[in-house]
C-alpha cells in the first residue's frame, strides 16, 4: 500500500472542532483539499498528520496550538481611535473587519472592545491558542495537483504562486 510522503498531492476529507466540539470547519459532502505534503501550504499538525497516510485510511488527531496557529501574539492587538472608523461602519464586539497590509493581502480583525472613544482590534488569527482535533480521512495520492486551479484552493481561476 503506497503511504503520502513530502511532494505527494495530497486529497483529504476533514472536519476540525474545537475541544468543546465545535466544528469550525468541514469539507465533508464538498470537494477534497488538495495539498502538497510538506509544502507549507497547511497548518504544521495537519501536514505530519498526513504523512504515512494510506489511501481509505482515517484517523483524528488532537494538535497543541504550537502545532496549528500558535499561541496569541499581543503585538497584534491595537487600539485605534473611533474617528478612524469609517462613519457607514457601526461597531460591534465580536464582528470581523477585513483591513488590508501593506503588500496588498486582506488581514481580518476582530473587534474585541469598544468604548466611546476606541475600537479594540485583534488580528490574531481567530484559532490562535486553541487545541484544534481533526478527522481527517485520506482521499488520494497522486504526484501532480488533480483539482483545476490552484492546488491551495485559494484562486479557482489558477495558480495562486503557492
Amino acid at each position: 500500500m503506497s503511504v503520502a510522503k513530502a511532494g505527494d498531492f495530497v486529497q483529504v476529507f476533514y472536519t476540525g472542532s474545537l475541544s468543546n466540539g465545535e466544528v469550525f470547519d468541514s469539507n465533508e459532502g464538498g470537494q477534497p483539499l488538495e495539498f502538497q505534503l510538506g509544502q507549507g501550504q497547511v497548518i504544521e499538525g495537519f501536514d505530519s498528520a498526513v504523512a504515512g497516510m494510506g489511501v481509505g485510511q482515517e484517523k483524528e488527531v488532537s494538535m497543541a496550538p504550537e502545532q496549528a496557529y500558535g499561541q496569541p501574539d499581543p503585538r497584534l492587538i491595537m487600539e485605534i481611535p473611533l474617528s478612524q472608523v469609517p462613519p457607514n461602519l457601526q461597531p460591534e464586539v465580536g464582528m470581523t473587519l477585513e483591513l488590508t497590509a501593506n503588500n496588498g493581502q486582506p488581514l481580518p480583525a476582530t473587534i474585541t472592545g469598544l468604548t466611546d472613544q476606541h475600537l479594540t482590534l485583534d488580528l490574531n488569527p481567530p484559532l490562535a491558542g486553541k487545541t484544534l482535533i481533526f478527522k481527517i480521512r485520506l482521499a488520494g495520492i497522486s504526484d501532480a495537483p488533480t483539482q483545476m486551479g490552484c492546488s491551495c484552493g485559494q484562486d479557482p481561476n489558477g495558480c495562486c504562486g503557492c
